[in-house]
């Protein structure tokens, strides 16, 4: 999780590349708005970008003349251009929170005004193909602050039981169960703030009701359970210590819909 960025933020969205025509509206209207008819953010624009859209009061123009050569700046016009103004609220800007540190942002707006620190296969050892499935990538990402931990669950070799792997390839799976008691365990030891856990899930009905009945049994009281319709996401600061569940059917399921849809 990571300090708020007042509406320019994700929730729940995966993010692997950041071209700059990738950069939602929000980001584009705030470059815009602090950058010259040239398409370039400056030292002085980006300074008053940390201190008024930051709340970065402590921000010196040396701060953001390092964000700017972090990210490639233009040498001549020593500013930065909408790809390294994308970039640099992914690192520089918004680097994941250390409460060791001491938490200065305002954790009180809806969790999807933030940008989350998020892993991808997080239960992978090694590339993804032969790599051996465990719990241990997972504990050590949550170590690191990750708030995000994405599980592929597939039905194991005999259809009763449910495995965490990366499906249709060599990796050896993982029971998910083993992995729901590491993440409960290691779930706030590095932040007291949300973990998501997302489930892409092959499963069938049964054993989907299966993995319902785990998560609860595993998780309890720290469990997310809205009991209505939200209309926005709670804070993270309502949220320190529970654990939510982010999910949607199976490919296998909305692929065998569209084809019945078809005859």
């Amino acid at each position: 999780m990571s300090k708020q960025t007042y509406k320019v933020g994700f929730f729940f969205r995966r993010q692997f590349t950041m071209a700059a025509a990738e950069a939602p509206a929000d980001i584009k209207n705030l470059f815009k708005r602090y950058s010259d008819d040239s398409g370039v953010m400056s030292v002085q624009n980006l300074h008053r970008f940390l201190i008024e859209i930051q709340k970065e009061k402590n921000a010196s123009l040396d701060n953001a003349e390092a964000i700017i050569n972090n990210h490639g700046g233009d040498s001549k016009q020593k500013g930065l251009q909408l790809d390294g103004f994308f970039n640099c609220l992914f690192s520089d800007v918004n680097p994941p929170l250390d409460p060791k540190l001491g938490i200065h942002h305002d954790m009180n707006a809806p969790l999807s005004h933030y940008y989350i620190y998020t892993g991808h296969n997080s239960y992978l050892t090694g590339n993804q193909l032969s790599s051996d499935c465990s719990d241990i990538p997972i504990i050590q990402a949550l170590q690191r602050s990750v708030r995000v931990i994405e599980l592929d669950i597939w039905p194991n070799s005999d259809k009763d039981d449910i495995e965490v792997l990366h499906g249709r390839t060599l990796t050896a799976p993982v029971a998910l169960i083993k992995c729901l008691r590491s993440i409960k365990e290691h779930a706030f030891s590095a932040s007291e703030y949300p973990v998501v856990i997302t489930l892409e899930d092959h499963l069938t009905p049964d054993l989907q009701e299966k993995v319902a009945e785990m998560i609860t049994q595993t998780f309890g009281d720290m469990l997310f359970s809205p009991s209505e319709s939200l209309k926005e996401l709670p804070s993270p600061e309502s949220l320190r210590k529970r654990v939510m569940i982010s999910t949607k059917p199976p490919k296998e399921y909305l692929q065998s819909k569209e084809v019945k849809g078809k005859r």
